[in-house]
């Protein structure tokens, strides 16, 4: 069969998935039974398991690991899930969100200046230090309690911290490149900042460009593009800038983490100094009855996230604590093809939980209302499973059955104009994975071979591979799923796609551009 009919054929799930979900609005669990369904079809009807060709039956033994790793991952995510929608019913039992409401209202009463702190910084921040949902759970619900809609409080959140996933977790994505190739990390963090920065300026854009719209239905506000510009530039030069500075510097572990610190310190303080010299008293965001002063401390308000960001650097920068954690390691492998595993300890589902407990304490929530509030998020997360498990058992079967490899192989097809698509092999990864650092393992050593097949640049491309898996991450079905859950509005993920399909593929036009004139 020739490569572009074998290409159709591995592509022809996602295509059901986008026309389920964008044409006919079906929820990301219809569209996910039919995509698994035609998934399992091509597997049995023509790709099998090439890798188990010598194993007995390596069409049962190829669907039970599939569905194995599907399930192990599933319930990975919903872990995270869980102890977001913890923290999420906590807050709004003991009245800490109209608590940070009152206390950030004093800084802004522009939501367009509020999505920047919560869904660009905040979530930058949690993105390079936690990664792995964490972002998306905590954010979007943090957006619908200071008014936004919540179909677009998922979407500016996916937009708005997607940059970040270029270096992620203290860097997981590029490590995982390092490791199979020869590449200097330096070298590396200088071609993914080369890219991350314009392309990070365009979703920035983008994202306020959605929260301007939101905004505009908030009658009580001034919403001027004009009056927003100079705030853009700031966030964006003051996180972008210095996120490149540590990668090309420093290396590849904080470029993330960094770029938000410095540019969340350096935007408060501006609306702090514009605050002192405004003359005129903000007013509170319009949602609802306006928030009467809330006599809870912003200490206790904002405990669930504070104690997030203490374990998180705890966890992750303290030598022997972070080794001690990561000694449980549960695991499985079957017959050297399929394997999983979980650091319970470290995992951010559990630091999310240790959070919500804590701060429970803090903010003096009786146990029975801890409970409830645990029994609640319990009840959130069960119907959104099915979802989940559809998605990743697509995604693995297209990884063990090799479909993903004959889409790549068909991209290599393209010659000289490879350079343009190349990060859109990176962002397929993720869509199909939904992880940047399992796109950037599926895909590095492809883009490497392309490059010296083509006589490009091979940095340039593993560069643009890792752009792209970020980018991709705005549109993955798992990461909308789990945005969705968190926020209350599961079986509405074709809404959210449809908000965040267009920023997704003007950024990999952007940065497909960039690679083109930058790979030579």
């Amino acid at each position: 069969m020739t490569w572009w009919l074998e290409a159709l054929l591995a592509a022809s799930p996602i295509a059901l998935i986008l026309v389920a979900m964008l044409l006919f609005k079906r929820s990301a669990a219809t569209a996910g039974a039919f995509g698994l369904l035609l998934t399992l079809a091509l597997t049995f009807l023509h790709f099998g398991f090439p890798s188990l060709s010598g194993v007995d039956a390596p069409l049962t033994i190829g669907l039970a690991g599939s569905l194995a790793e599907a399930s192990f991952t599933a319930a990975s995510i919903l872990w995270i899930i869980f102890g977001a929608l913890c923290i999420h019913r906590l807050q709004l039992h003991s009245g800490a969100i109209d608590a940070l409401r009152a206390h950030l209202g004093r800084l802004t009463d522009d939501p367009r200046l509020m999505a920047i702190l919560i869904a660009w910084f905040f979530a930058l921040f949690l993105e390079g230090a936690a990664g792995f949902g964490t972002p998306a759970a905590l954010t979007a619900p943090f957006l619908v309690a200071f008014g936004f809609p919540a179909v677009h409080a998922v979407a500016i959140t996916l937009i708005g911290y997607a940059v970040g996933v270029s270096f992620g977790a203290l860097g997981t994505p590029i490590m995982v490149q390092l490791a199979s190739t020869d590449v200097a990390p330096l070298n590396l963090g200088r071609v993914t900042s080369d890219l991350s920065v314009p392309v990070g300026a365009l979703l920035l854009a983008l994202m306020l460009w959605q929260a301007h719209r939101c905004a505009a239905s908030m009658p009580s506000h001034r919403t001027s593009p004009r009056s927003i510009a100079s705030w853009y530039a700031l966030a964006a030069c003051g996180c972008l800038l210095p996120m490149a500075l540590i990668a090309r510097h420093l290396g590849p572990e904080l470029p993330t983490l960094g770029g938000a610190v410095v540019g969340a310190s350096l935007f408060i303080i501006a609306l702090k100094l514009r605050r002192h010299s405004d003359s005129d008293t903000p007013q509170p965001l319009p949602e609802g009855d306006a928030p009467q002063p809330s006599t809870m401390p912003l200490y206790k308000a904002a405990s669930p996230y504070l104690i997030v960001i203490l374990l998180v650097l705890l966890t992750r920068q303290v030598a022997p604590l972070n080794t001690l954690l990561r000694s449980l390691d549960l695991s499985w492998q079957l017959f050297d093809h399929f394997q999983a595993h979980v650091e319970p300890l470290f995992h951010p589902g559990t630091i999310l939980l240790l959070a919500f407990l804590t701060a429970s304490r803090i903010q003096a929530t009786s146990w029975r209302a801890t409970a409830r509030a645990a029994i609640t998020a319990l009840h959130m997360i069960l119907p959104i499973t099915l979802a989940l498990l559809a998605m990743l058992s697509i995604s693995r079967l297209m990884v063990h059955a090799h479909m993903v490899d004959a889409l790549a192989e068909a991209a290599a097809h393209t010659g000289a104009t490879w350079p343009l698509l190349a990060p859109l092999v990176g962002a397929l990864g993720t869509f199909v994975t939904g992880s940047a650092t399992a796109s950037n393992i599926l895909f590095t050593d492809f883009q490497l071979a392309a490059a010296n097949h083509l006589g490009l640049d091979p940095l340039r491309l593993i560069g643009a591979q890792g752009a792209g898996a970020a980018i991709g991450n705005t549109i993955a079905p798992h990461s909308i799923i789990a945005g969705c859950a968190t926020v209350g509005i599961s079986g509405h993920e074709a809404d959210v796609l449809k908000r965040t399909l267009l920023p997704a593929l003007l950024a990999l036009i952007l940065a497909g551009l960039l690679v083109k004139i930058l790979a030579g």
